[in-house]
């Protein structure tokens, strides 16, 4: 059966999509200004990800990125963006569509925002949310996003 209404969860999500596209678009032309930088969290086995095997191997459901130092040919379209960071001294492009983020974070100002994914395994979901804290209180539709707390990321 079809739902009818307005789909906030989506329109919120696809929003959210549009606002770290113009965030990386405006980086690529101009640099990251002052203390700004992101880390990025993205599902690997998203089908449009593309990265080395070695990469894929270590990390092989999800990966965190960091645009700060060093990043090259950040490119942004309508789908996602491209980056090549530096591993080990060893340069590898990547390939993220906006579908695949998870979050995206800028510890310089606290400003962070988390995608929901729309798949849930009912089984696993409440192990999950008791562990680690990050239920839905607000009852929030899957896909939709919300701010993180930074504390995670702060030194």
């Amino acid at each position: 059966m079809a739902r009818s209404g307005i789909d906030y969860g989506g329109m919120m999500h696809r929003a959210m999509q549009a606002l770290i596209a113009d965030v990386l678009e405006r980086v690529a032309e101009h640099g990251l200004p002052g203390d700004h930088h992101f880390f990025i969290t993205f599902d690997t086995r998203d089908e449009g990800v593309e990265m080395a095997d070695w990469l894929r191997e270590r990390y092989p459901e999800e990966m965190t990125i960091v645009i700060q130092h060093w990043f090259d040919n950040l490119t942004v379209d309508d789908e996602g963006f491209t980056v090549t960071l530096n591993f080990g001294n060893s340069p590898e492009p990547l390939r993220i569509p906006f579908d695949a983020l998870r979050t995206f974070v800028d510890p310089s100002v606290e400003f962070g925002l988390r995608f929901e994914t729309q798949e849930s395994d009912d089984d696993d979901e409440d192990e999950e949310d008791d562990e680690d804290g990050d239920d839905n209180p607000d009852g929030a539709p899957n896909g939709g996003g919300e701010v993180v707390q930074l504390d995670r990321w702060r030194k």
